[in-house]
């Protein structure tokens, strides 16, 4: 299956992908990076599904950012990625008190986006961080 979003991935379109992935579409995901402006285009010529962007139906809504929206969607309610979508919200949605996670995980969004400009390859390196994540957030769900 074929996704779209914008260009220049960051925090949330790193998350996104990484839970297609792992969660939902895992060997058979083909991601596309547009600008902003071509993305609904860009997934009406390819019927690709469109996520995190203006106009998309997998895009923020109200105080959840596009991560949690597609775990709803797609009815995942696996602890770990609950605790997770917290920490993801909190750096994706500029409220890095809300988790003390946050900050970093949006320390490491910015270093990998200056390290690695091209988003294929951003978000290939990338996973192994949302893989590590992971862990230890089933470590955490584990002990509640």
């Amino acid at each position: 299956m074929k996704w779209v979003t914008r260009s220049h991935v960051h925090v949330d379109r790193v998350a996104c992908p990484w839970l297609i992935t792992r969660f939902i579409d895992d060997s058979e995901a083909e991601f596309i990076f547009v600008p902003r402006d071509r993305v609904m285009e860009t997934a009406r010529k390819e019927g690709a599904v469109p996520f995190d962007s203006p106009g998309a139906d997998l895009d923020h809504r109200g105080d959840l950012c596009t991560f949690e929206v597609i775990m709803e969607e797609y009815g995942l309610t696996d602890k770990a990625l609950l605790r997770m979508a917290r920490i993801i919200n909190a750096a994706d949605t500029g409220r890095l008190d809300a988790d003390p996670r946050a900050a970093g995980l949006e320390a490491l969004a910015t270093g990998f986006s200056l390290r690695f400009p091209d988003d294929r390859e951003n978000i290939r390196r990338q996973f192994e961080v949302y893989d590590a994540l992971y862990a230890w957030c089933r470590l955490q769900a584990a002990g509640e």
